[in-house]
Parts: C-alpha cells; structure tokens; sequence
C-alpha cells in the first residue's frame, strides 16, 4: 500500500510504527509526526479545529484533499502532453516519470503514473519490462502503454488478440445457426458500416491504433489462421479491420496496405449490393496493377475476395447480369467459364420464361410443354470441378428458391449433391437455403416436394456433416407444421443424434422432439355415458272381449 514512499523520502505506515514502538510519550510523537507530513498551509492549522467540532475525521478531509490533488495532476499531465515543442513536452513528461515510478503499485498514485506512460510515445524500456513482468501493472496499465509492450513481443500481443478472433469466429457461426430463419433478415442483411461497430473489430482497431507493426501482426495471424482453417470468417475479419481504419481516417495504415484502394472499392459494391460496370472495371484495374514478385499483396487480395460478403456480391451481380443478358438476346463471349457455363445458366432462364409464357396462353392454344427436367452433363461437371461455376451455380439456386420458382429448383437440385469442395454443404449456403425455402412453405406438403429434398440431398451429407444435420433440423423446427405427417415421422427418426452428434445437433433434436409431441392430439377419453332410461314394468294386454 505504501510502496515507493521511503526511496522519495516520505514518511509511511512502518514509521510511524517504529516511532510509536520507540517513544515515551506517544502522543507527542503522534502530533510530531502529523506535523512533519501533514498540508503545509500556515492557514489550515486554525482551520482544522472546526472540523473536529464538526466530527470531521482528518482522515477524511486528508482523503478529499489528496483525491482533489490527484485529479488536478491527471489534468495538468494531459495539458503538458499537449503543450509546447515536443522535445520539452516529452521531456518534462519523462521527468516527471521518473520521480514518480516508484510509486507505480502504491494504488492512490497509480492512476497518475498510467496517465503519465499513456502520454509518452517511447516510455523507457527497463520501465516496460517492470510494467510486462508485473500481471496486475499489465493489466492497469492504458492500451497506448499496452501497444509499445506488444510491439516487440508477438506472443504476448497473441495471448490478447486470440480469444477475440475465436470470438468473432463464434459470433459469426451463431448467426448462421441462428433459429430465426428468415429471407429477409439473414446472414448478409447487415450493411459493412453496421458490421464494424461490432465488439472484435472495435476492440482490434482501439488495440493496433496507428501501429503499422501491431496491424501487420494481426494480418499474419488472420493468414496463418485462414490457411490452417479454411474458415473463410478470417478473411470478413481481415477486410472489415481495414475499413475500420479506413473510417478513422488512420492514413499510417491505409497508406501502406496495398489492399487499402481495392477493398475501400468493394466494400462501396457490398454496401450497394452490385457491382457496376465502372467499378468492375476499377477492381480489374487494381488486380492488373499487381506486379511480379508481389505475390503477398495476391494472397492478401484473394483474402479481401474470399469474404463471403464479397462472393455473394459479386454471384448477385453476375445472376443480374445475366437476367439482363437473357433480355436483350446477348450471351456473354472470352473464357470457356463465359462461352459455356453462363450461356447454361441463361438457357435454365430461358426454359423458365418459356413455360411460364406456355401458361398464360388460352387452353385452346396450348401445346403439350412440360417443365424440363433434366439437366446438361456439363453443367454438373462445372460444379463439381470449377469453383467459380459452383458459386455462380449455387447463387442462381437461392435466386430461383427466392422466386418461389419450385420446378426450377427441383430440377437442379440434385446438381448440389456433389459440388465443388462441398460448397453446397457449407453453412452459408445452407442458411440462405432454408431462409429462402420458407417462402415454398406449402410445397412442404406434397410428398414428392420432400423426397426430392430431404432424401435427394440433405439427408445424403447428415451422417457425415454434422452442420447440415444441424441446418437441416432448424428449417424443421420453423416449418414441421407443413410437411407431411408420415415424412415428419421418418424425419424425425432419420435425424435422431448418434453418439458422436455435437450438444448443438442433441439440442435442436429434442426441441424438436418436443414441438411434435405438442401437435399430437392428445387420446379422446372414450367412456360410456350410463343410460338414464328406467325398464318400464309389463302391463298384460286386455282380453279381447
């Protein structure tokens, strides 16, 4: 409590011990001691008397005089930080430190000792070092301070920045589990602004400040990460982190991010939710500007473009374009991506427009068109084998499901068995699926609607992905109410947990469970009502005379 005070020659608890150990007479000695350290004010000694008469402890008007002190320093060592040329500023400021240092664990002082290291921009290393080896100084000690401590001591700086990024990675699964299934609010319905006030990102942005080297750590950290994991929430993470700085206008960063212009033009498509021609040709631009030798800045780009924010703008925008195209009688020409996969696309378009059109005509002019139901060899291959097709492909699907466009979707359905990497098996995909497959809610009761989906593709990855068990479960728990009763019933047994099933998927199942049990109609009480009728007693007929 009183440590430092005897290296600045002031007196403490431990002397004033030792003297009243010592003395005769105690009480002179106590009005000695009072003298020597008590406030130095002339005026003050007949001042004190009233007090007393009040029943005023000196404890704690001493108290209320040192808290008032204390707080006029903090504002004199926030002006002297801001005042003169920095050589003095600084100067004093280091002064003022070391006089002070000693006193760093005495808590009434501490908060003056912070505030002093919070203001220099290089606080002496041997003082750091006490500051790092001491838990609770750490910990007391402002984030500037923090800041100059990580910057040479990366595993410290990743003891901090790793519970926050498993954080992060958490939030963005429990939105994706999420039991509000919804079309309209969703996993991308957040604009990029509104996701970076999130908690992670504003407390990375406050932990790196200005610091190139802290900012270059936690790319490092999001790269290795997203290389080890595949989770493709680091590279959200790594693009939000820098707009967030982007917003605080911290030109130290953003000028020396050679992702900072492409991102900053992406990030204005997300917000708008298309890409335009004008811009599509900027992006193309910063992508050629690329040179040899600079692969790093590649593998950060790809990053920036792998945030599932980004793909699903640029599939939306694509998925327009080709509407479009399909209008003014264009196909797309260059790569065999364009010449084939897209053309593809456009003609599932075309059979859509062209059944719809046989609808509408008189009964008398109709021809015998059924909906197509088959599907090009080629286009399956595209998906199974080219990334870009499977995620252009898997956008036109959630494209055509919000449509309530059944027979579109049933046709293609059985495409999304096998794709690419298993990309329609991925947590994105499938909390727009079952958001979107709310609004063919009634289809839910036609058997046929059913097999396709639940046999034809979801239960075909269940025992081996415990997220599509968990997907599948939470489309139930929002719609169990329309399916067919005796599918229900095979579902139900079908999703039972195994004993390797996660918490999640044993905790989605009973609750379904339960909500069953509900509709059951509860077994009528069949009892029989006695009769209230009496036997009537014989009457003999009369002789007939």
């Amino acid at each position: 409590m009183y440590a430092g005070l005897q290296e600045l020659g002031v007196a403490n608890g431990e002397d004033l011990k030792e003297t009243l150990t010592n003395c005769t007479e105690p009480l002179k000695a106590i009005e000695q001691f009072q003298t020597e350290n008590g406030v130095l004010l002339p005026s003050l000694q007949s001042a004190l008397p009233f007090l007393d008469l009040h029943g005023t402890p000196r404890l704690e008007f001493h108290q209320s005089v040192f808290d008032e002190l204390r707080e006029k320093l903090l504002e004199r060592v926030s002006a002297i930080a801001l005042e003169g040329k920095v050589e003095e500023r600084y100067k004093k400021l280091e002064d003022l430190l070391e006089k002070s240092f000693s006193l760093v664990k005495m808590p009434s002082i501490q908060p003056v000792v912070m505030c002093v290291m919070k203001h220099l921009p290089k606080v002496p290393e041997k003082k750091l070092k006490l500051v790092m080896a001491d838990k609770d100084l750490y910990k007391a000690c402002a984030v500037e301070v923090k800041r100059q401590i990580w910057q040479d001591n990366q595993a410290l700086f990743g003891d901090e920045v790793s519970p926050l990024l498993k954080q992060y990675i958490l939030e963005k699964e429990n939105i994706l589990f999420s039991n509000d299934i919804s079309v309209l609010h969703n996993f991308f319905s957040p604009s990029p602004k509104a996701r970076r006030q999130g908690e992670v990102v504003q407390k990375l942005t406050q932990m790196i400040g200005k610091n190139v080297k802290l900012y270059d750590m936690v790319l490092q950290f999001l790269r290795t990460l997203f290389l080890r994991t595949r989770n493709v929430h680091y590279c959200t993470l790594r693009a939000e982190l820098l707009m967030s700085l982007h917003d605080l206008e911290i030109s130290e960063i953003c000028t020396v991010d050679p992702c900072h212009k492409f991102t900053w033009c992406l990030d204005a498509c997300i917000r708008e939710k298309f890409v335009d021609n004008k811009r599509a040709r900027e992006l193309q631009g910063f992508l050629d500007g690329v040179k040899k030798g600079q692969e790093q800045v590649l593998g950060d780009l790809s990053m920036i473009l792998c945030d599932p924010f980004a793909i699903n703008t640029l599939a939306l925008s694509t998925i327009r374009h080709l509407q479009d195209l399909v209008g003014q009688d264009t196909l797309p020409r260059e790569a065999e991506l364009i010449t084939k996969f897209l053309p593809m696309l456009m003609s599932f378009v075309v059979d859509d427009h062209t059944f719809n059109v046989d609808q509408k005509l008189p009964s008398e002019e109709k021809g015998p068109i059924p909906y197509p139901s088959t599907i090009p060899e080629a286009f399956t291959k595209f998906l199974q084998e080219n990334r870009i097709a499977c995620e252009i492909g898997l956008y036109y699907i959630l494209h055509i499901t919000k449509q309530r466009n059944k027979n579109a979707f049933l046709r293609l359905l059985p495409a999304l068995v096998e794709t690419f990497s298993d990309l329609a098996f991925s947590d994105i995909f499938l909390h727009l699926l079952t958001g979107n497959l709310t609004l063919l809610g009634d289809e839910f009761a036609v058997e046929e609607f059913c097999t396709s989906l639940f046999d034809g593709f979801f239960l075909t990855a269940c025992s081996r992905k415990e997220n599509v068990h968990r997907h599948v479960l939470r489309l139930l728990l929002h719609l169990h109410h329309k399916v067919v009763p005796a599918k229900l019933e095979s579902l139900q047994k079908a999703l039972e947990p195994t004993k390797q099933s996660g918490e999640a998927v044993k905790e989605l199942h009973n609750q379904l469970t339960e909500k069953l049990e509900l509709r059951k109609p509860s077994p009528a009480e069949v009892t029989e009502t006695p009769s209230m009728e009496l036997p009537l007693p014989t009457v003999p007929t009369p002789a007939s005379r």
